[in-house]
């Protein structure tokens, strides 16, 4: 396959070529000056969800490219932006994330590999921060950090269980201060949200410098501005905070930055990027990570308010494979969970259309009876065959949400919970509204900690819940569209320079492991240098 020049791309997007930085003949970085010749916001922004996945995931990303390149192929001035993906997956369960056969962003082996350097340079900012704790605790800096209330974690952009909890420190006087530490994923990180969600460089250091990063001995809240580690923290960031240009498969423009996890972070691409798009586009397709029960609720209840933005349409994304797994093999009896993804986004007060990712082995006759099913609730659907087309098999898809749009004029977000209520009241309304559950649990520490929390005038953030993906509740094996469960909240953390509380659910880790077969045991490099059996 050719690829186009970046600067061509670049010119046909209306991006100035002064304002990139290229990597390569196909790569760019876009400079954040370009704002300022730039006028204001007029794209349309379409958010691609889905129903809750298979292990596997269901191809929102390849849909999401594939709409953006059938939105061009229509002749509209269409652009995706997605996020770019961690090496933990890459390597993991699902292979690579930058989509797959005929819709596709490129280049695709660097897009997920180490593309530009923005994971390492997230991984080292939120490590140098580590470092700098560890130094000030060594040298016996006053206020005095209480070893037992270092809440800063190191990070690692992969799969690597071993690393959830260690111990830092040993060797002696000179080694440091020898107490416990955990890692979480880079995905996972504080670093990567605030990097996600700041809206200009001084937004970026101001957020650096709020993170939580200890209480001293006085019982004192500590933070990394405390440490003076903004700066140099802004330093590393300097050039990951600018939006990655590539192209896809049929060379539409594709920017791609930032890669916060769905089922642990926020889950979708950068306020800044999501603003460059929106002021040179007239559609801009955003994809939200995992089901809406978590992109989407998190894209909405955190991302548009941080980033001032309205959602014009949702695409919920999903797969006889999917509907089949939520039926227990029974494809009707997988709908009701569709029927409440597709009810959580209308109470956003979003319209949406419904996408269905066919793959090979789907009959007529299991699409006909999903197609009668969405009928029978007046929603639009049709059939995206992106994967094996590329924009030709995604043209109806993009007429159905262009016509969504035309019909039902955007309004302003109906929020699920009010930034005033208690914590528990924001939790509960999510886990009623979102989920479909009777009602909330908690263990004591979680109870003690929102209780902290709210004391400490944290209680306004909105919040993050991180769960299981391959439910609407916090268990994995509760599928479909469940009823009469609890859910229960286990612990809960403030990232303050994110700007939300963490509320974790259930069983869920910040650093994953590796499977029993990864999908590192199929990849290679030949004597050329030819990468292969990353997907």
């Amino acid at each position: 396959m050719k690829m186009i020049h970046i600067s061509e791309v670049a010119k046909g997007a209306g991006i100035p070529e002064e304002y990139l930085e290229l990597y390569g003949n196909y790569m760019a970085k876009i400079d954040l000056k370009v704002r300022r010749t730039l006028g204001e916001r007029r794209g349309k922004l379409i958010l691609v969800t889905a129903t809750n996945p298979t292990p596997a995931g269901e191809g929102k990303t390849t849909n999401s490219i594939g709409l953006s390149m059938a939105l061009n192929a229509l002749g509209h001035k269409a652009v995706v932006t997605l996020r770019q993906p961690s090496l933990g997956p890459v390597f993991g369960v699902k292979g690579g994330a930058a989509g797959g056969g005929k819709s596709r962003v490129l280049p695709f082996e660097q897009i997920n590999l180490m593309f530009t350097g923005d994971f390492p340079a997230v991984s080292a900012a939120g490590n140098l921060l580590s470092a700098m704790i560890d130094n000030y605790i060594h040298h016996d800096h006053q206020p005095e950090i209480d070893v037992r209330r270092t809440y800063w974690p190191r990070n690692l952009d992969m799969n690597d269980r071993a690393l959830r909890k260690v111990i830092v420190g040993l060797g002696g006087r000179f080694d440091g201060f020898p107490r416990e530490d955990s890692f979480v994923i880079t995905s996972a990180s504080e670093v990567m949200a605030i990097l996600g969600l700041s809206k200009d460089y001084k937004d970026l250091k101001h957020r650096l410098g709020n993170i939580l990063i200890a209480r001293s001995e006085q019982l004192k809240e500590m933070f990394a501005r405390d440490l003076k580690a903004e700066g140099a923290m802004g330093v590393i960031l300097r050039d990951a905070l600018k939006p990655n240009l590539v192209q896809t498969i049929e060379g539409t423009p594709a920017i791609i930055h930032t890669g916060p996890f769905a089922n642990i972070a926020h889950g979708t691409s950068s306020i800044i990027a999501t603003d460059i798009a929106l002021r040179l586009f007239d559609y801009v397709v955003i994809e939200a990570g995992f089901g809406a029960d978590l992109g989407a609720e998190k894209f909405f209840n955190i991302v548009t308010r941080a980033g001032d933005f309205n959602v014009d349409a949702c695409v919920v994304i999903t797969t006889i494979r999917a509907l089949k797994f939520h039926g227990q093999d029974d494809l009707e009896k997988g709908f009701p969970n569709l029927e409440k993804h597709m009810e959580n986004i209308n109470s956003f007060g979003v319209p949406a259309v419904v996408v269905l990712n066919r793959f090979p082995d789907d009959t007529e006759e299991e699409i006909a009876l999903l197609r009668k099913f969405c009928q029978k609730r007046g929603w639009m659907m049709e059939v995206s065959e992106v994967f094996a087309k590329g924009s030709e098999g995604g043209k109806a898809a993009a007429e159905a949400v262009v016509k969504t749009i035309k019909d039902n004029p955007s309004s302003n977000i109906i929020y699920t919970y009010d930034l005033e209520d208690p914590v528990k009241t924001k939790i509960l309304k999510v886990a009623q509204k979102i989920y479909g559950a009777d009602d909330v649990d908690y263990t004591t520490g979680a109870r003690g900690r929102i209780r902290s929390l709210e004391k400490r005038e944290y209680g306004n953030l909105p919040i993050c819940i991180a769960k299981t993906q391959f439910s609407l509740s916090d268990s994995k094996s509760l599928r479909g569209r469940p009823s009469g469960f609890t859910v229960e909240v286990v612990g809960a953390d403030v990232s303050n320079g994110a700007g939300f509380i963490v509320i974790y659910m259930g069983d869920i880790s910040l650093m994953p492991g590796l499977p029993e077969e990864p999908a590192a045991l199929g990849m290679d490099v030949d004597e050329d240098g030819n990468i292969s059996g990353v997907f």
